[in-house]
């Protein structure tokens, strides 16, 4: 019994210690920075990547080409501010081949973006536009990203 009581009581003083730990601050200005609302959110693009009609039109360093222009567009993007995230998708049965989280407001805006893209341009990939809203905090995940991620040796 004394050792029940010894565990509940223990249970008891973690819950109150964590209920007594303060919110995070809420800072004004850099949700103002990024573009969030009161909640913290804001507007985004979501593309989705699928495989396009000439995908399997180009092969050897020809399409090693396309790659390189489609991943250093990846990168063009995101220094300009106009990409939150990208990144591939795992195999799936959907043709779905990868993502961008535009930081445009139109479906407009990001059109004109996503068809920069040479693998867009080429065919490789075709894309479906949808607004979509999500934490303003994926405003900062490039800059995060740059430091995470190991220099090319």
């Amino acid at each position: 019994m004394n050792r029940i009581l010894l565990v509940i009581t223990a249970v008891l003083l973690s819950s109150v210690a964590i209920a007594a730990q303060k919110a995070p601050a809420y800072d004004a200005e850099l949700a103002k920075r990024l573009g969030g609302n009161d909640n913290g959110m804001r507007m985004y693009i979501l593309c989705i990547l699928k495989t396009g009609p000439h995908d399997a039109d180009f092969k050897g360093k020809e399409r090693d080409d396309i790659f390189a222009g489609h991943m250093a567009n990846i990168v063009k993007m995101a220094d300009a501010g106009q990409l939150a995230v990208a990144g591939p998708f795992g195999k799936n049965d959907k043709s779905w081949r990868g993502l961008y989280i535009f930081t445009a407001d139109k479906v407009e805006d990001a059109e004109k973006i996503v068809i920069s893209d040479p693998a867009v341009k080429a065919g490789v990939f075709v894309y479906d536009l949808v607004p979509w809203f999500g934490t303003a905090a994926m405003m900062i995940v490039n800059e995060t990203n740059k430091k995470i991620m190991k220099p090319a040796q």
